[in-house]
């Protein structure tokens, strides 16, 4: 398994792989500002010159880790990604407690397979949410553990949005970083791709980036 920081200091053009739910999808609830993988792509293709990196965002909508590992060829190993990013647990919640052992397989199979292939993978928990979701997610901080023990026990840099976001809000409902009670708005996917960055190594507190006013 490839070391991350090592690879991104090589110099070489890399191959960054982003794929989970829609929040990676970042369709509709950005109401046209840029999602986080959008902000990434603009570090690092931008900000940092990286100009032969490429960056592939295949998140669907609605997906759980079940739907992205039955389809992983097609979404992710087929692109031999060197970083492999996977945001998933939002739409897994759902299940409550009785879905916390199918999703850390699932999880862990997607992480071992991404594994297997050469990359590097990174593992985000998901973020928090707000109050009068149509499909509650009372379990969300039990999926986000499952998140953070993958990681952990498979080797994989973590970002773990959940904590940051509790961190901020604490109890209170973190509408300010929402569209609505589920998905992140702007200034929302903007927080995740800082510290997103951040765990990446490549954020720095005078760019562009960190310097948008959202």
């Amino acid at each position: 398994m490839p070391d991350l920081p090592d690879l991104i200091g090589s110099g070489r053009p890399l191959d960054w792989l982003f794929t989970g739910d829609s929040i990676t999808h970042g369709l509709h609830h950005t109401r046209g500002l840029r999602g986080y993988v959008e902000h990434v792509a603009e570090r690092l293709r931008g900000e940092l010159g990286r100009v032969h990196d490429v960056v592939v965002n295949t998140g669907v909508s609605g997906w759980t880790a079940g739907d992205l590992l039955g389809a992983l060829e097609h979404h992710a190993l087929r692109f031999r990604p060197d970083v492999a990013s996977v945001a998933l647990g939002m739409n897994d919640a759902v299940e409550g407690p009785d879905g916390r052992q199918r999703f850390a397989a699932d999880l862990s199979a997607i992480v071992e397979h991404l594994q297997h292939s050469g990359a590097a993978v990174v593992v985000h928990t998901p973020t928090t949410t707000g109050p009068g979701a149509e499909r509650p997610r009372p379990d969300l901080a039990a999926y986000a553990q499952v998140c953070r023990d993958v990681a952990e026990r498979h080797g994989a840099l973590l970002v773990d949005h959940h904590a940051h976001w509790t961190d901020r809000f604490g109890d209170e409902p973190p509408t300010p970083w929402l569209d609505d009670p589920i998905h992140p708005g702007g200034r929302g996917q903007w927080e995740m791709a800082r510290l997103t960055l951040q765990r990446l190594g490549l954020d720095d507190a005078g760019s562009g980036l960190a310097r948008l006013s959202l």
